[in-house]
């Protein structure tokens, strides 16, 4: 019997390990943008794209190969984005932020982020 019962106990505890991972996998809700930037055609558009501090920005791929949105000083990486998926970056600071597709690194564009208003 106690057998029977450790076997459950067992069961019970894989189930709940494997719900927590599938949480955890899920994307998180994508939060009101004030601009959308889409990956195209291995371009990323618009580009120069002008916004104001703290805001954000979505980033969609609608390529059919992956991408990614990456800083030229590193300071942010959205890692690879398949064909649909997005990815959201607030700007905090005034700059002119470059950013290119690590897969891809001819695909290069802008955003222009100034004081809020």
């Amino acid at each position: 019997m106690n057998k029977l019962i450790s076997g459950f106990a067992l069961l019970a505890l894989a189930l709940t390990l494997r719900a927590t991972d599938v949480r955890a996998a899920s994307p998180p809700p994508l939060l009101p943008a004030v601009l959308t930037i889409h990956i195209k055609d291995f371009k990323y558009n618009p580009t120069p794209a002008k916004i104001h501090t703290g805001d954000r920005v979505t980033f969609v791929n609608d390529d059919d190969e992956p991408h990614t949105v990456t800083a030229t000083d590193k300071s942010y990486d959205s890692e690879g984005l398949d064909t649909n998926n997005t990815w959201q970056h607030v700007y905090t600071k005034p700059g002119r932020y470059t950013y290119f597709c690590e897969l891809h690194p001819y695909m290069k564009a802008v955003v222009i982020v100034t004081a809020s208003k």
